[in-house]
């Protein structure tokens, strides 16, 4: 670690005896639904956020009371995969120990719960356990879940990627037995005091990585893992079918702050071809490199996408050699093609059928005429394949034989999971949480996010573009959970009700988008789309998207080098 004045969240690090605290004596305080500041930071890395409910704070604040809190709990799922069996585990408990009984899908292939009392934190956990899942490592300053294309056609390469996705995220995971210990009652057997942080935390040390770590691997030519958008990406290359390694790619990321220009969102450099037997070697040598190059006193700056920025792409990629003992090999070509998500029927080439099913905001719940929570709960009690849920916040039933397909259709048609009308944009759109729960929010996504498609529906079926899929994102801040700067439209709220509106990414996410119009209200954004969609239906080129047309037509300019165009 280079000579610098750390910032306030290592030093919590490094007193932490390894992500410790003092969250077991905070767990059994009732004084008070929270943590404390210190472990507030370190709960992260156990999986889950201290949050509170927005809508209730100045109410809260009138009668004297604290306001409030509740958590927001991250599985680690790696590809996204799970069982019928675990799903009805993970139903049931957002059924019985949440306030939101829902499920929420997120941007990264697995589920969250919303609305966790302090005291139910240690049962859920627990419950985890008893389905073989955890939430370690799902947030904080560590390598989190890592993605996988869903892919349900190619099947053999997809499991082929899976495997790669899982043993990433197993030989990543902190050592650290402080999960085990707070919330699964494991005995504490010797003093860590002592040790030297390479046997404690043979990967990350006593410090970790100065800020979170976003890994994907993709699988051409789909592109629904955002594969650019990550800290370190693999994109599969295979040869007649078979895997035979990886592009790798690094330093992308998606969070900026607002009004601070040296911080932006970046796509991934591309840095050569990788055999796959040596995939975990190139995996842990950018990960030690940022752990050891990394910005520990500027958290905003303190991502790899800086780190490389800082240190230049060349003297970066030496050092990842270096410490690999393998040279890149030059990249290999690949198609790189839709982000979307498959809906309906696919048949898989192993004859496995596998049914993509939309859920809007990733919110599986019930509500009037969509029983979304019912039916996948009736589903997997039937189902005997996979369960995948994709980063476009939806969910595959895969594996499905023939003689079952019928079933578990009309299960999906009498719950409302199919037969909506899903438009080629609302297909291709996300958005983040947001509020009333998350404190960086500042203003609405999930909840404005359908009414607004709605509105961007009518005027692309106005201008009779409605057959064109545009990717359109939604934040309530720039911290970009739902990858809004990748997106050819992106909204990152501002205030309640604005947002700063962003146009000029490509359709397949490898370029970023620009600032088209700050702080503006829904009127002033649907009479932009108006003009635009207009001009777009009369001067797009053949099979030209609608991001590539904004850039070309000099609506904005591109972004071709983030440090350098994004602001400029």
């Amino acid at each position: 670690m280079s000579e610098q004045k750390l910032s306030a969240n290592e030093h919590i690090k490094t007193d932490s005896d390894y992500l410790r605290g003092t969250i077991r004596e905070g767990l059994g305080t009732e004084v008070t639904g929270a943590f404390s500041d210190d472990d507030q930071q370190l709960i992260k890395f156990h999986g889950f956020y201290q949050q509170d409910d927005r809508d209730l704070r100045n109410e809260r604040k009138e009668q004297k009371l604290e306001p409030l809190y509740s958590f927001m709990l991250r599985a680690r799922v790696p590809g996204g995969v799970c069982t019928p069996a675990q799903w009805l585990g993970v139903d049931k408990i957002a059924s019985e120990l949440t306030s939101s009984n829902s499920i929420r899908l997120t941007t990264r292939q697995t589920f969250q719960y919303h609305g966790i009392p302090k005291r139910n934190l240690k049962t859920i956990i627990q419950g985890l356990d008893r389905e073989a899942l955890d939430s370690i490592a799902a947030c904080g300053d560590v390598n989190r879940n890592v993605m996988c294309n869903p892919n349900p056609v190619e099947s053999k390469l997809h499991q082929q990627a899976y495997f790669w996705a899982k043993k990433l995220s197993d030989h990543l995971l902190p050592h650290t037995r402080a999960y085990a210990e707070i919330w699964l009652d494991e005995e504490k057997l010797l003093s860590t005091e002592d040790e030297q942080p390479a046997a404690v935390e043979p990967v990350y040390g006593k410090t970790y990585l100065p800020r979170k770590f976003k890994m994907a691997v993709a699988v051409p030519p789909d592109n629904d893992v955002d594969v650019y958008t990550n800290d370190l990406g693999f994109i599969a290359v295979a040869q007649e079918g078979e895997l035979v390694g990886f592009n790798l790619v690094a330093g992308g990321g998606m969070g900026s702050t607002h009004g601070e220009v040296e911080t932006f969102p970046r796509l991934a450099d591309d840095f050569g071809f990788i055999k796959a037997e040596d995939t975990i070697k190139f995996a842990e040598a950018v990960m030690t490199v940022q752990r050891d190059w990394g910005n520990r006193s500027n958290r905003k700056r303190s991502r790899l996408k800086y780190t490389i920025v800082d240190h230049g792409f060349e003297a970066f990629k030496a050092e990842v050699e270096k410490r690999a003992g393998v040279k890149f090999a030059p990249k290999r070509e690949v198609v790189i093609g839709d982000r979307g998500d498959r809906y309906g029927w696919v048949k898989g080439i192993d004859n496995h059928w596998h049914l993509t099913l939309f859920i809007e905001g990733g919110r599986v719940k019930d509500t009037q005429g969509k029983l979304l929570q019912t039916g996948l709960r009736e589903i997997a009690k039937i189902h005997k394949g996979d369960f995948r849920m994709t980063s476009n916040q939806n969910i595959i039933i895969a594996k499905v034989a023939d003689e079952d397909k019928a079933e578990i259709e009309a299960l999906a048609r009498k719950h409302g999971l199919m037969g909506q009308v899903i438009t080629a944009t609302r297909g291709h759109s996300i958005a983040c949480v947001a509020l009333p729960t998350c404190a960086l929010a500042m203003a609405e996504a999930e909840r404005y996010f359908p009414e607004f498609i709605d509105h961007v529906d009518a005027l692309q079926a106005k201008h009779a573009i409605g057959e064109q899929a545009i990717v359109v994102r939604m934040t309530g801040c720039p911290n970009g959970c739902a990858r809004p700067f990748a997106a050819e439209i992106g909204f990152v709220g501002k205030a309640p009700g604005r947002y700063n509106m962003y146009l000029g990414a490509s359709f397949e996410g490898t370029r970023l988008n620009k600032m088209y119009r700050e702080n503006i209200q829904e009127a002033e954004i649907l009479s932009e789309l108006d003009n635009l969609f207009g001009r777009y239906a009369a001067e797009r080129k053949t099979g030209e998207s609608f991001g590539d047309f904004t850039v070309r037509a000099g609506i904005v300019k591109p972004v071709l080098d983030a440090a350098r165009d994004f602001h400029g």
